[in-house]
């Protein structure tokens, strides 16, 4: 095994697949449909944010549609970032993600600030982009996301509460899916204010729950496959930006979302801890060498490299749980 990627996949070598691996690969083996399962689990993708560096688990869910695997989840939880590339994933153009380095200027536009807008401009990515497409890239198909079998739920954090929360039963159109788009990546300061879906306001899922594994689990998640933008040699830093965004742009918000903006270093650091040792969760992270991605990046070929490592990060791993199952079937 080469990767990180590789060695958190599989965890006993080719023979003992991890739990998760197996159930997918049996899953789309037999042809098994979401809502009719006959395995009596509940197996749910989980995929974590970070701005452009998201890009990274945006190709391992591509990945996972290259595979033939997405029907082989129950639900796909998201967290800013990694709340449109779950999105992405479950339209009826899943291939649209290996198009999203192209336009990271659309998202992140330095000159915003001096015309009185965001930096992050959300509206113009999930309202116009994602609504109205552009050359190359087709509008994103809602309704198939809506009408689609496997679950989909986007998470935020509450202005009001500072806890993360799942926005699926909030969702009934496609112009609330795109208000719950730009909720999960309302993030403070660079996206401005907090976005309003059905009269609450709302942050960005990675104040409260970066890695969106803990909702699935408290709705029934029996299994998760978790897509990590960031490299397990990235630990979680305070930043010094931080406390002065709190005790400005937040000085008016709730105590408690205060608190879980404060927190988030804390909680990426037991993330870590916990997903490393629960048994039937695995996570994809790409490899050591992957080269960092900035939350703020726009240089489009860093980004596609970085399509490029999340896409290897689950290639590899799958291929390799395959030859061992043929070198076992033969021997």
């Amino acid at each position: 095994m080469t990767t990180t990627a590789t060695t958190a996949a599989v965890t006993a070598g080719p023979e003992e697949p991890h739990p998760v691996w197996r159930i997918l690969t049996e899953r789309a083996r037999t042809g098994s449909r979401p809502g009719a399962r006959a395995d009596g689990h509940r197996v749910a993708l989980a995929i974590e944010g970070g701005g452009m560096r998201g890009i990274i688990a945006g190709g391992m869910a591509l990945a996972l549609h290259e595979l033939g695997l997405t029907n082989g989840f129950d639900a796909v939880y998201g967290a800013s970032a990694g709340a449109a590339s779950g999105a992405w994933l479950l339209s009826s153009s899943p291939h649209s993600l290996r198009f999203l380095p192209k336009y990271a200027g659309t998202l992140i536009r330095p000159w915003n600030p001096l015309r009185g807008r965001p930096l992050v401009d959300l509206h113009a990515f999930y309202e116009v982009l994602y609504r109205d497409g552009h050359q190359d890239f087709a509008p994103m198909d809602f309704a198939s996301i809506l009408a689609g079998d496997v679950e989909y739920h986007p998470l935020a954090t509450d202005a009001a509460t500072g806890e993360s929360t799942d926005l699926r039963p909030f969702i009934g159109d496609a112009a609330e899916l795109r208000l719950a788009l730009r909720a999960s990546a309302a993030l403070p300061l660079l996206a401005g204010h907090p976005v309003t879906l059905r009269g609450r306001r709302y942050h960005d899922a990675s104040v409260s729950e970066s890695v969106p594994y803990r909702t699935a689990l408290a709705q029934g998640a029996t299994h998760i496959m978790v897509l990590r933008s960031r490299r397990a040699i990235d630990t979680a830093r305070p930043s010094r930006s931080a406390p002065v965004v709190a005790k400005t742009l937040l000085r008016s918000e709730p105590v408690a979302l205060r608190r879980a903006f404060l927190d988030r270093p804390a909680r990426l650091t037991e993330d870590d801890a916990y997903l490393t040792h629960h048994p039937a969760i695995v996570s994809i992270r790409p490899a050591p060498g992957t080269p960092p991605v900035g939350r703020l990046s726009r240089d489009g070929d860093l980004l596609e490299t970085a399509l490029e490592a999340g896409r290897a990060a689950v290639h590899e791993p799958y291929s390799q749980l395959h030859d061992g199952q043929e070198s076992t079937s033969t021997d």
